[in-house]
């Protein structure tokens, strides 16, 4: 082992890459954390990945490959088993019968490349690659092989005959843990857990099972967008579907309605909630699976993405507010109920009593009385509400108005000094008055108990791995509200890449605008006047959520196309 990293070192100082003294220095702290040299000197700053990749490529004559640009086909799972590829970080990209090329964040390892060459007994070309792609590249194959393999299993089942009903009922467990490596359990459960072990190092909120013609489509909503990730053959659907059935408690024989369930999966030993619903469609039955992460990141207001002067505006109005009505507005999927799960969060206390009433439950929190409404039984948010008040609430978060009768019970509790906070789906604060008065709230209600309104979106955050700045047109910059800046702008777009699909996208974060509730709005409501109450809002103290966007663009957080595509039309005021 000692001769390898003398090379390394050898090789650097010899390029000229590091000094002497950087080497010894780095040599010693290696020694007492035993990790490999390329990284104790990326660790403490000697080198960059860049300057050591640059350097191996001319004193080795290595090629560099582009993991993240590359998709490997999933036949090289079968060439290298997924425990050597891990314990090495090495990835086999191409092979032929005689040779192996070989991803590797470090070319000299030459017990890697021994290893490699005895498995496959083939000649290994190693290629030299980005640590963290290599990683990445390790789990999607394998990740990706074990669903294939379960489905070849399947289809040798099938013609075997041997794939009955007992396969599926020996999997009746309500708490189910996701492992890979379960090689004891049937095939199709194992591509369902492989499944939702994609869903989850993708970060995906739903997964669609979707039934066509010849083949079953599994997409993934990444980002608040959906992804093709694998097709099933179309003879193995009904067991795919069955097992889904079965882990959420469902009737099985049952295909001609839709069914919803739900249940609790583990995976890498984290807890998720799957709420699954099946739909009947001319192939068969379509399952969508909600995941829900039990340790909700959302719930903290860094985790929605409150900042600056909005975060300051957004605690006076929660902080101070004892009664009244709090709004959350927004389309569909805008993330209003993680702010609202953010605002309990930070409200409940063990001196107040808060109720919430939601539609489903999404999040279990400690501390707080959570309702799940059911309109089947009467549990409806007005019923629940009126309850509720009957037992001594001091906060009361209601999942959504959505009708006069709530709106009005909720406007009158907050009237009598209780404090309720709640969503409406309008699309910001000026619509989501006028949708009050439309469902028949009188305007006095609402006008003595609305406090603020908190109106938002989620933008998409530019992907950190390929993110790149350019000198926007003057088209963008007039529609970002810069064209007469005098300093010259920059904004960030990404160019794509492997970790994020593609789409120069990862993650997403919330934009708002808040509304502190003045005289003079109070007064516009009590006339039922849109214009006056435009005019109020624009002198009342408030940010637009342009402005957020704004410095959401010049940070490089997210992309003018981004906001355009988010707010449209809405780029006034």
């Amino acid at each position: 082992m000692a001769m390898k990293y003398n090379r390394l070192g050898d090789i650097l100082i010899e390029s000229g890459a590091i000094t002497e003294e950087q080497l010894k220095k780095a040599l010693e702290i290696q020694a007492g954390s035993g990790e490999r040299l390329g990284t104790v000197l990326q660790k403490h700053g000697f080198i960059t990945e860049k300057q050591l990749i640059d350097t191996l490529m001319n004193q080795l004559g290595v090629e560099y490959i582009d993991l993240n640009s590359l998709s490997i086909p999933s036949e090289m799972a079968q060439i290298l088993p997924k425990n050597v590829a891990k314990k090495h970080m090495v990835v086999p990209v191409k092979a032929t019968r005689t040779d192996v090329h070989l991803a590797m964040a470090d070319p000299l390892n030459f017990v890697a490349v021994e290893e490699v060459r005895a498995i496959t007994r083939r000649r290994v070309i190693p290629l030299i690659a980005a640590a963290a792609a290599v990683e990445r590249a390790v789990q999607n194959l394998y990740s990706n092989q074990g669903a294939m393999r379960a489905i070849e299993e399947m289809q040798r089942d099938l013609i075997g005959g041997q794939y009955g009903s007992n396969a599926l009922a020996s999997a009746v467990s309500q708490s189910v843990t996701v492992d890979e490596d379960e090689a004891d359990a049937a095939p199709a459960i194992r591509l369902v857990n492989s499944i939702i072990d994609r869903a989850y190092t993708e970060r995906a909120s739903d997964i669609h099972m979707e039934p066509d013609e010849d083949h079953m489509n599994i997409r993934m909503r990444i980002d608040g967008a959906l992804r093709t990730i694998i097709q099933v053959p179309r003879e193995l659907q009904n067991s795919v579907i069955s097992r889904m059935k079965i882990m959420a408690r469902m009737d099985i024989a049952q295909k001609q309605i839709p069914q919803d369930g739900r249940a609790n999966v583990t995976v890498q030993q984290e807890t998720l909630d799957l709420r699954i619903s099946t739909l009947p469609t001319t192939y068969g039955e379509k399952v969508v699976v909600r995941l829900l992460r039990k340790t909700a990141e959302l719930s903290s207001l860094d985790g929605i993405g409150l900042r600056g002067e909005n975060r300051e505006r957004f605690l006076r109005l929660l902080d101070n507010a004892t009664e009244g009505v709090i709004l959350m507005v927004g389309p569909t999927g805008s993330g209003k109920t993680s702010t609202l799960y953010a605002m309990i969060q930070r409200l409940k206390s063990e001196e107040l009593n808060l109720v919430s009433l939601e539609d489903p439950v999404e999040y279990h929190i400690e501390g707080v009385c959570q309702v799940q409404i059911n309109e089947k039984t009467g549990l409806t948010f007005a019923n629940v509400l009126r309850s509720v008040l009957r037992q001594d609430p001091d906060i009361i978060a209601v999942g959504e108005i959505r009708d006069g009768e709530t709106a009005e019970i909720a406007m009158r509790a907050a009237m009598t000094g209780h404090l309720v906070l709640s969503t409406v789906h309008t699309n910001n604060a000026v619509s989501s008055i006028d949708r009050l008065l439309d469902i028949g709230v009188e305007p006095y209600l609402i006008a003595g108990a609305v406090k603020g309104i908190v109106s938002q979106r989620l933008v998409r955050k530019v992907c950190p791995h390929c993110r790149k700045a350019y000198t926007p047109s003057e088209e963008e910059l007039a529609l970002m509200g810069l064209e007469h800046s005098s300093a010259p702008v920059q904004f960030y777009r990404g160019v794509g890449c492997g970790e994020c699909f593609n789409t120069g996208y990862r993650g997403r974060t919330g934009v708002f605008e808040i509304l502190n509730v003045t005289p003079a709005i109070r007064h516009a409501i009590h006339s039922r006047s849109i214009a006056k109450l435009e005019e109020a809002v624009r002198e009342a103290d408030f940010q637009p959520m342009m402005e957020d966007c704004r410095r959401l663009v010049l940070e490089g957080v997210t992309s003018a196309e981004e906001v355009h595509r988010i707010l449209g039309g809405q780029m006034v005021y």
